[in-house]
């Protein structure tokens, strides 16, 4: 049983290695990488909106020469990208946690959280859904991420620091 263990450590140490040559911390990088998967997830939200016919007069057909359904798309796959570290130092580093009501709700919520994105994936799939499933998915999905940032990246720049 210590393989294991000696393995974890190894990961840890060599993630730890990686992500301090760009952030301050562990927990630094981690925050960013939520911000930026946030942030994305807005575009995703926004160009959503689009799609469905809404923000006509907000947002045009393309954006930078690129059709709007790409720029969904794409924005939707880096928003996944960076949920990735931020995935693996919760549940490796981390792991869940009831410190405060603050920790216990991220931690319950994040353990949703690819749960409710694989739905999102399924409905989008799925044409012989209604059409309310798409957008009830899509917000759900990010009204998750939305609380999952505010429980941690949110709290991390106003109470410790802001910066890398």
């Amino acid at each position: 049983m210590v393989a294991p263990g000696m393995l974890i450590a190894s990961v840890n140490s060599t993630y730890t290695d990686i992500v301090t040559t760009v952030f301050s911390s562990t927990i630094a990088a981690k925050a960013w990488f939520a911000t930026a998967a946030g942030t994305l997830a807005l575009v995703q939200i926004l160009t959503a909106a689009r799609i469905f016919g809404k923000l006509k007069g907000v947002l045009p057909d393309r954006l930078f020469g690129i059709a709007i359904g790409a720029v969904h798309r794409w924005s939707g796959r880096l928003a996944f990208l960076c949920t990735l570290p931020v995935a693996f130092h919760c549940i490796f580093i981390l792991g869940f946690q009831s410190s405060s009501p603050r920790v216990l709700l991220h931690s319950i919520v994040g353990s949703f959280f690819y749960g409710v994105f694989a739905v999102k994936v399924f409905v989008v799939r799925e044409h012989s859904l209604p059409g309310w499933a798409l957008p009830v998915a899509g917000g759900t999905l990010f009204a998750v991420l939305a609380t999952l940032w505010a429980t941690s990246s949110f709290w991390y720049f106003t109470n410790v620091r802001f910066g890398f």
